[in-house]
């Protein structure tokens, strides 16, 4: 009897989840023609003809909107970005642009690259492109139209900063590579330092080869890679990049999916290089998904310190996969767990209109890492040695998104023809008086919070009737003011020195020029190489 009654409870949930599957599947059934029935009366009737295609993507668009911003649409025209994200490869010219008002300026040729061999200069910008106007277009744009096959041609006219008249230059595409190491060094004979800046392909046996010649050559007592600003790339180059460090076996990221298939165990698979030399692992609020990966797995092996800012709280997996005519669909179909067992992932974007998706602090649940250190699933990881980050003053911020750096760089390297070397050059008495005079002559102000106070106040007290009585004690204070805002290209001298150094460099020495050059005075590498001199405190850390 009691095997009967199980047997009649068991057929009736399999009555009811078919049920529900079934009535499931008829709500994206019905769905699908009331769009298609949508779409069919707008062709018939709407008073202007439609652009199928056009309302078709924004349809999807919105859609794939209420998901999360990692599941997205790619039609045909975009598909070299995909392949460029997971080679670190595409056909271009080999600069980066940026929108400034109506044009899009050229703000870095890549060193030995069609746009640097054609004498492309940062502070020259696009008037059209193989006949196109460009004017109005936007950077995504732009790049589209400069991107093709290796050996095609493309023909731009450009206005060459500090030229009143337009020239014409041929530039033939090139197959382009975005470095994932653009720099490396030995700092003070004992210290490795590596820039990680991609997980494309080869990112992993790329690191191990520079870490090999590193150690061949120098006696060295620590290695430090930087992840900062490293966006993620291809699971696998993280894991193998872990596994250099690991133990071979050793579970290093977990993916869990709503299918089964979409459940995977991803284990270092070679012999480790080297298990014993400290590593400490640079982040900030910009190193997501692939970095996460790495960063989080050494931290729960205990096998690195991790020093800088919480990092950015990626921790979903996407699959690209092939639609009809040539389209695809980058689509989350997993999440990331690390060796603790922590979720990287920050905000859960089903709930997102809940606490903005984050997790409360009340359901945020520890965790151990190998050797028993408490660590947390609160979204990204929170590093061994917390920093605050670099914050500029309000004067720092408006020079540089003002673009007043970037053109007294122009200016400078246009009457300048060399330069000391990246790790030499500095900002004189001489320069930043120039430099000064530039932002006088270009009529530079810029608004401090302060001073919309105290406009908002004016503004009010207009509106209430108290303006006679508070205008000469709020006018005696905005004159205050700007007496004290005088003062501040004295006061924050060294942060705009660092931003002018970097940009100046950056003319002559390009990406690497301009990595050497920020390097200087990195209170995140000074104390990773004083962690790395002081095992007593590297060791406390991981205990």
């Amino acid at each position: 009897m009691k095997h009967k009654s199980l047997l009649i409870f068991f057929l009736l949930i399999c009555h009811f989840l078919g049920i529900s599957q079934s009535s499931y599947n008829f709500e994206i059934s019905k769905n699908i023609d009331v769009f298609n029935s949508v779409f069919k009366e707008l062709n018939l009737n709407y008073v202007d003809d439609i652009k199928p295609g056009e309302l078709t993507e924004t349809a999807i668009n919105a859609m794939l909107k209420e998901l999360d911003p990692y599941t997205v649409f790619i039609p045909e025209s975009q598909v070299e970005d995909v392949r460029m994200m997971t080679t670190g490869e595409y056909g271009g010219i080999g600069a980066l642009i940026q929108k400034i008002g109506d044009y899009v300026y050229i703000t870095e040729p890549y060193e030995g690259f069609p746009a640097h061999k054609a004498g492309l200069k940062p502070g020259d910008y696009i008037i059209e492109i193989n006949g196109l106007d460009a004017k109005g277009k936007n950077a995504s744009e732009i790049s589209e139209l400069l991107k093709g096959d290796p050996g095609s041609a493309v023909t731009l006219k450009i206005q060459q900063d500090g030229n009143d008249t337009p020239i014409e230059k041929e530039v033939i595409r090139e197959k382009v590579r975005i470095d994932n190491i653009p720099y490396h060094s030995v700092i003070e004979q004992d210290i490795g330092y590596i820039r990680l800046s991609g997980f494309t392909q080869k990112a992993a046996s790329e690191l191990k080869d520079v870490f090999l010649e590193m150690r061949e050559h120098y006696p060295l007592k620590g290695l430090i890679i930087d992840l900062r600003g490293n966006g993620g790339g291809l699971l696998n180059e993280a894991v193998d990049i872990a596994n250099l460090f690991v133990e071979k076996g050793q579970i290093i990221v977990t993916t869990r999916g709503k299918a089964p298939d979409r459940t995977s165990v991803h284990r270092t698979r070679l012999a480790p290089v080297d298990l014993e030399i400290p590593l400490v692992i640079l982040v900030n609020e910009a190193s997501a998904s692939a970095s996460e990966i790495v960063a989080g797995a050494l931290q729960d092996f205990d096998r690195a310190v991790i020093v800088g800012q919480k990092t950015f709280g990626k921790g979903l997996v996407q699959n690209v996969v092939p639609l009809t005519y040539n389209n695809q669909l980058k689509i989350t179909v997993a999440k990331y767990y690390i060796p603790s067992g922590r979720c990287i992932q920050a905000i859960d974007y089903l709930h997102k209109d809940e606490n903005g998706g984050k997790i409360p602090d009340s359901l945020v649940s520890s965790f151990r890492t190998k050797g028993g250190r408490i660590v947390y699933d609160n979204g990204g990881i929170t590093p061994d040695v917390l920093l605050e980050p670099v914050e500029f003053s309000p004067v720092s911020t408006h020079l540089y998104t003002g673009n007043y750096i970037f053109r007294y760089a122009n200016r400078y390297a246009r009457e300048h023809d060399t330069i000391p070397s990246a790790e030499k050059f500095e900002i004189t008495d001489e320069l930043y008086t120039d430099f000064l005079n530039f932002l006088e002559h270009e009529e530079f102000t810029y608004p401090t919070e302060s001073e919309k106070m105290i406009t908002a106040l004016n503004r009010i007290a207009e509106e209430e009737h108290y303006l006679d009585a508070v205008k000469p004690i709020l006018d005696s204070l905005k004159n205050e003011l700007v007496a004290i805002k005088e003062g501040d290209f004295e006061k924050h001298r060294p942060e705009i020195e660092q931003l002018l150094r970097v940009e100046i460099v950056t003319r002559y020495y390009f990406q690497r020029g301009k990595i050497i050059s920020a390097m200087k005075g990195d209170k995140e590498i000074e104390k990773a190489v004083e962690l790395l001199h002081d095992m007593g405190s590297y060791r406390q850390i991981l205990q």
